[in-house]
């Protein structure tokens, strides 16, 4: 079976001595309860599994029912000095942080060496609970889309299928029946990722915007949309603050970004007119009504899944780091993608066009601001696969 490089340090999180509370969040479909299992058969000591996703109803009285038998494991006859309980799906019982936080201060006070592992496919609710219950008891590992490396390597994909088909490897084996790939990707993960982690979880007033919206920045990742746009192209959807909002909704559960203009200024980089980017190129392809052959001919679209899996690839790799993703334009003059740490940027440009290119976007921001590395990709530049291979950090260093 495939093994994610994320494997290797959730397994050294588990087995080190002290206690600390370990999460795994990230969107649907990322490989969580797969990961949680290869790291039970690689750990020396008992593991105990448990999901809240199966279709009795649960409440905090089941993880309290859970966290009895994982301690159970530790004084019975087969007694260990050490034992793991996981918990899939944390995130659906009610007030499930405050039973987690009371269980493992017990566990404190009386020496009980139960280590805990927490999953959660909607990283907005998991961090709320965690920053507002559990500070100081948690280490947060995300798990992000899947990369093109990781795709090539458990499904033996060429670049151009993972430019379409993205990074869902629960969708790989559906990719030679079109339409079936197509409903998985939008019923399955879209619309349960919407019901599911935003709908029931948070206020949302108008929830045929917030789909709106999604489905908008979709046709439109990659590009650039002022909040004004937005609201005529969105009929009823109130003011450019409720915009605002369910965009970082759809953010947080690693659907769709609105990247933020890089301006040197906290203040203007939030007033800015967001660059839509789809976090995996999936969302794009099954809302565009294209077959994989029909979107290679379509070089406007194929070159918007191009610039779309760059920005991705970065958004996803930096994901819980200190390094943040941002666009640039001034009048008619635009760098796609700067990646920044500190004081440390990086100006990208992507080009899936052969013909003779200028970069006067390029130019003009290394006139203004101080840029570690230029770089394009694409046709004339780093070669598209090499690119998606290499981390982010790379480029910052």
């Amino acid at each position: 079976m495939f093994e994610r490089p994320i494997l290797q340090i959730l397994k050294k999180r588990m087995e080190e001595p002290r206690r600390f509370i370990q999460v795994l969040a990230g969107p649907r479909q990322t490989g969580k309860t797969t990961l949680a299992q290869q790291v039970m058969k690689k750990i020396s000591f008992p593991c105990l599994y448990a999901s809240a996703d199966e279709p009795a109803l649960k409440d905090r009285v089941w993880i309290e029912q859970q966290w009895e038998t994982g301690r159970s494991i530790l004084r019975g006859e087969r007694r260990s000095e050490n034992a793991i309980l996981i918990l899939d799906e944390i995130q659906k019982i009610s007030g499930w942080s405050e039973t987690v936080k009371r269980l493992w201060d017990e566990d404190t006070l009386s020496e009980t060496p139960l280590k805990i592992l927490l999953l959660g496919s909607s990283p907005l609710l998991v961090r709320k609970g965690l920053s507002e219950t559990l500070a100081g008891r948690f280490e947060m590992i995300q798990a992000v889309h899947w990369t093109f490396s990781e795709m090539r390597e458990a499904f033996g994909w060429t670049l151009e299928q993972y430019l379409f088909y993205g990074g869902y490897p629960g969708a790989a084996p559906l990719i030679e029946e079109h339409e079936r790939w197509r409903r998985y990707i939008l019923d399955s993960l879209v619309e349960t990722t919407i019901a599911r982690d935003l709908l029931l979880i948070h206020r949302v007033h108008k929830p045929e915007i917030l789909r709106r919206l999604f489905e908008l920045g979709c046709l439109y990742s990659s590009q650039i949309l002022s909040y004004q746009k937005m609201l005529g192209q969105i009929q009823d959807a109130g003011n450019t603050t409720t915009l605002a909002h369910y965009l970082e909704l759809l953010g947080q559960v690693g659907m769709l970004r609105g990247l933020p203009k890089y301006a040197g200024e906290r203040v203007r980089q939030r007033a800015s007119s967001p660059k839509f980017l789809a976090l995996n190129t999936a969302l794009m392809s099954a809302l565009s009504n294209l077959s994989y052959e029909k979107a290679q001919r379509d070089a406007e679209f194929w070159g918007r899944l191009i610039e779309t899996s760059v920005g991705a690839h970065l958004a996803n790799g930096i994901h819980g780091t200190a390094m943040e993703l941002f666009y640039w334009r001034e009048g008619n003059r635009e760098v796609d993608f700067i990646l920044s740490r500190g004081r440390e940027l990086a100006a990208i440009e992507v080009k899936s066009s052969r013909r003779r290119i200028s970069l006067p976007g390029m130019e003009t921001f290394c006139r203004i601001f101080p840029v570690k590395r230029k770089l394009l990709t694409g046709a004339q530049g780093i070669p598209l696969r090499e690119f998606l291979q290499t981390p982010p950090e790379f480029w910052v260093e």
